[in-house]
């Protein structure tokens, strides 16, 4: 039986490209993020993945990567569930604020803790510690259990809640899930072994 899970990341979006906190705020895809997503979609299909799932948060630039790649795979049909829970972390009272001017005004040390620390939330927001705190739940209640009944799925959602799901998957600590990254509109596919721990990874660069 395979047991496959996708990792896909938004395409790149305005704010993204304007080096903004974005948290919950909603701006739309760039030509950029449209041309990611669409070449996302058309990777996986060249690797021969099908979805049974989609699953992607209540913003639309991942909504609507995901419409995207599923078109590009020639699938738009597949299922797809919407929840506020997979949603990038909130970053309060930094969101819409230019990531420069954040360090100027607060210094570059503390918002750096902001941005990377685990359990250090910037004012008014969530710390990494508490968007695991939410997405862990429903990755264990709606997803897992498509991926181990065989049922290939899709998550495309936000960097911060992506990778909550890496300390699950990659076994990633507190320390060590500062250092990683997840690249816009580039698929990480897992193969999952009955367990729900990881037997392969495969990460579809162009």
């Amino acid at each position: 039986m395979d047991r496959i899970l996708v990792l896909l990341r938004h395409g790149q979006s305005e704010w993204n490209l304007k080096n903004l906190f974005t948290g919950w705020k909603d701006p739309a895809l760039t030509d950029v993020g449209i041309k990611e997503a669409i070449a996302a979609g058309q990777r996986l299909k060249a690797h021969g993945v099908t979805f049974q799932h989609a699953f992607t948060s209540a913003l639309s630039r991942a909504q609507h990567t995901t419409t995207l790649a599923l078109e590009a795979m020639g699938a738009p049909e597949v299922p797809t569930t919407r929840d506020a829970r997979l949603n990038e972390r909130d970053y309060g009272d930094l969101s819409g604020l230019n990531k420069a001017e954040a360090a100027q005004k607060w210094g570059d040390e503390q918002v750096m803790i902001w941005r990377r620390s685990y359990d250090t939330p910037p004012p008014g927001g969530e710390s990494l510690r508490d968007t695991l705190a939410r997405v862990l739940p429903y990755y264990n209640q709606e997803i897992l259990p498509c991926v181990l009944r065989g049922e290939s799925s899709l998550v495309v959602a936000h960097g911060n809640s992506l990778r909550a799901l890496l300390m699950v998957l990659e076994r990633a600590t507190p320390k060590t899930i500062t250092g990683i990254e997840l690249d816009t509109g580039v698929p990480v596919v897992y193969r999952l072994k009955a367990d729900s721990t990881v037997e392969s990874k495969v990460i579809l660069k162009a």
